[in-house]
């Protein structure tokens, strides 16, 4: 615990700007859940934007909303 699925639109993301991406984040997870650096996993998944409702926003924003502490403006 904790894990983490980001999921985004496809776009080129490099080793060293993935690497730092996954530092911030597992920096703010141990920081803010006291957990170990160990303990943490996180998974990069892109989404093509046409199966974007289908597969993120209906199942994960809608209708799980009452988990979400920051909701998108769209």
């Amino acid at each position: 615990m904790p894990h983490v699925n980001i999921k985004h639109f496809p776009t080129p993301v490099g080793e060293e700007q993935s690497a730092r991406l996954v530092a911030a984040i597992t920096a703010a997870l141990t920081e803010n859940l006291g957990c170990t650096e160990d303990a943490v996993s996180i998974a990069l998944e892109p989404v093509d934007p046409s199966e974007w409702t289908e597969r993120v926003y209906r199942p994960e924003v809608v209708e799980r909303r009452e988990l979400l502490h920051k909701l998108p403006n769209y």
